[in-house]
């Protein structure tokens, strides 16, 4: 089992060595999409981001409980519990049911995943699932004295559990700052703090999702689900709570608040979070109207965009950028990370091809270690795919007869990129199921090694050039020809 992985924690703003509280065993809980429409790109990069975190932690001998949450139900467009239900909204916009713009969008986006060959999590719980946890997690919250009910909606008080716990501790804000930062509470506010937020909210007669409680008709607040369920699933305490940065401050500072009003227990030991996605050095966002969903991504059918980019493409430009720092899309970048990604792919193709000699001229193992070091580095991504690319040297150097390696050596290129390209980063040939097209050039180049071997050269440049213009290139060695895409 590995025991050098450090990571980046957001609690104590340092890298810590990681420490399981039970090891080999793992838990891990990350904030799921809100399903009330496609999910956007900024999602995609978190879960791409923790999926290679659990790819990792598994690699690297642990047994990991992942789990990621569903939000079907009580996230209000404003996050200080003001607003309409973005599920209700979203149902009469579509003159649908809210169970089914869940189900629509949990789909969507179960398929886009699927397209990343992400892992799914061990268990992918909903809040309309866990209704009953929510209710006993709050009544426990009003017993220890840390929220009040005001007219059927039950709220979190800020200010009592500030006087005991340290309401800022994951973002380490000045709490005076925010108090006067927060305005003021209107005449017909029933919260008696500025900072405080509902637990529990009174259902409105228009309400189309509601449930009975001890406070009567209503539904629970967003923050309320992900205490409730990482309790149940990982306990009162676990390793790993992540999520986008953009949670950090109020949903993740809310959640830590929950859980220790609960069960006086901090509930994550490490907590990690993913930075945010620029377009073109400007912030992603949809009032901007730079931002785009994968779907439009892959096809490129946005006016930002001059083609579309495959699902590999993407996830290979996302893990080019470590998962902590700002990732910046634009045409020139996407295209390069095409290229970058092709060159992987059509070097890995060549590994069954390379001739094996007596002595090497390589030695793998140190490009091995580096790789090893930089995922133990905060998973990094970046480093291990600069190692990578000169394994792919040493392929194409090998492959053009311009250098020597041995049998033991190739055994251990072999590994090291089917560990990290395939097993790791969750990457795949995009190429390899298109069995038709293989067939098709496997009998072109046939035909041309016939009209080359009578001499008809004529011929043999007119497959080469037309294939060239036609994004396949044919490269010639004495093992014979092999073709990628340009």
């Amino acid at each position: 089992m590995n025991t050098g992985l450090q990571l980046y924690n957001t609690l104590t703003r340092k890298k810590e060595p990681f420490e399981p509280l039970n090891a080999p065993n793992v838990g891990m809980y990350v904030c799921g999409p809100t399903v009330y429409s496609d999910v956007h790109l900024g999602n995609c990069r978190t879960f791409i981001s923790f999926d290679l975190i659990f790819r990792y932690l598994k690699y690297s001998g642990y047994k990991v409980r992942y789990v990621r949450n569903i939000t079907d139900a009580g996230h209000l467009e404003g996050d200080r519990d003001e607003g309409d239900d973005k599920f209700a909204k979203r149902a009469k916009l579509e003159q649908l049911e809210p169970m089914e713009i869940v189900q629509k969008y949990t789909l969507g986006f179960h398929d886009v995943l699927r397209m990343f060959n992400t892992i799914p999590p061990s268990i992918e719980p909903t809040a309309t699932g866990h209704i009953l946890e929510q209710i006993e997690m709050i009544k426990e919250i009003l017993s220890n004295g840390y929220a009040y009910e005001a007219n059927g909606t039950v709220y979190f008080d800020v200010e009592k559990y500030s006087k005991q716990y340290n309401y800022t501790i994951l973002t380490n804000r000045n709490l005076e700052d925010m108090l006067a930062n927060t305005r003021e509470l209107g005449g017909q506010d029933e919260k008696r703090g500025r900072l405080d937020f509902a637990l529990w909210i009174k259902a409105k007669p228009e309400t189309l999702m509601r449930w009975p409680s001890p406070w009567g008709v209503g539904f629970p607040g967003w923050h309320i689900e992900c205490s409730a369920m990482s309790a149940k699933y990982l306990g009162d305490e676990f390793d790993i709570h992540g999520g986008g940065m953009d949670l950090a401050a109020t949903h993740h500072t809310n959640e830590i608040a929950q859980s220790e009003a609960c069960s006086h227990k901090q509930p994550a030991k490490y907590w990690m979070h993913t930075n945010m996605l620029t377009v073109n050095g400007s912030r992603m966002s949809k009032t901007a109207g730079n931002g785009f969903l994968p779907g439009e991504l892959f096809t490129g059918n946005h006016p930002l965009l001059v083609k579309g980019f495959s699902p590999m493409t993407v996830k290979f430009f996302m893990l080019q950028a470590h998962y902590r720092s700002t990732l910046d899309f634009s045409n020139e970048a996407l295209d390069a990370s095409e290229k970058g990604f092709r060159r992987l792919m059509n070097a890995v193709a060549l590994l069954d091809k390379l001739k094996v000699s007596e002595q090497s001229d390589f030695e793998i193992a140190p490009i091995a270690e580096n790789c090893g070091n930089a995922m133990n580095d905060d998973f990094n991504s970046p480093v291990v795919i600069a190692e990578l690319f000169e394994l792919v040297r040493i392929i194409n150097t090998v492959y053009d007869g311009k250098g020597a390696i041995s049998a033991t050596e190739l055994k251990k290129l072999k590994k090291v990129m089917n560990d990290f390209v395939f097993e790791i980063f969750g990457l795949k040939d995009e190429d390899t199921s298109n069995t038709e097209l293989n067939s098709v050039l496997d009998l072109v180049i046939d035909i041309r090694k016939s009209a080359k071997e009578n001499k008809d050269y004529a011929t043999s440049d007119k497959i080469r050039l037309g294939l060239q213009d036609m994004g396949i290139q044919l490269k010639d060695s004495k093992e014979g020809t092999s073709w990628n895409k340009i």
